[in-house]
Formats: structure tokens, sequence, C-alpha cells
């Protein structure tokens, strides 16, 4: 954590957390807990870290900025 007043280090985290309240939690009602952490744990690994686009990464998915800086590196 950071020092009082410097938010920085959240910025990640709070736009994690609301993106997974956009795209998931306001469209989905879970039955039981267990449910809830299967589901988060599924869209996490299978969407947000495979398939969709980051602005961190250039607004390129996971995937796609990887075979990019493979491909460089063997052209290099």
């Amino acid at each position: 954590m950071s020092r009082k007043g410097d938010c920085w280090d959240n910025a990640v985290v709070e736009s994690f957390f609301s993106t997974l309240t956009a795209e998931l939690l306001d469209r989905v009602r879970f039955a039981t807990l267990a449910e809830a952490r299967r589901v988060i744990g599924e869209w996490i690994e299978s969407f947000y870290n495979i398939e969709r686009r980051h602005s961190t990464l250039g607004y390129l998915s996971p995937i796609e900025f990887e075979l990019r800086s493979i491909s460089a590196a063997s052209a290099a």
C-alpha cells in the first residue's frame, strides 16, 4: 500500500474491479458463494486474462501482446 493520499498503486486494481462489476457481476446472480467463485474464476481465466483488450498493452489482448513480443524478439 502507498502512503495516505497516493492512489496510483490502486488504479490497476480499481480498474479491474470496475470491469468485473460492469461486465459480469451486474449481469449475473449467484445462488451460492461457491458458484460465484467458480464463475468469477472462469471469467478471469477464460476472458479477462486471455481475450479482453487491455489499455496497458496498447489495446491488445494478452495473447496478441505475447505473440507480437515473441515475433519481435525472434526477428531481432
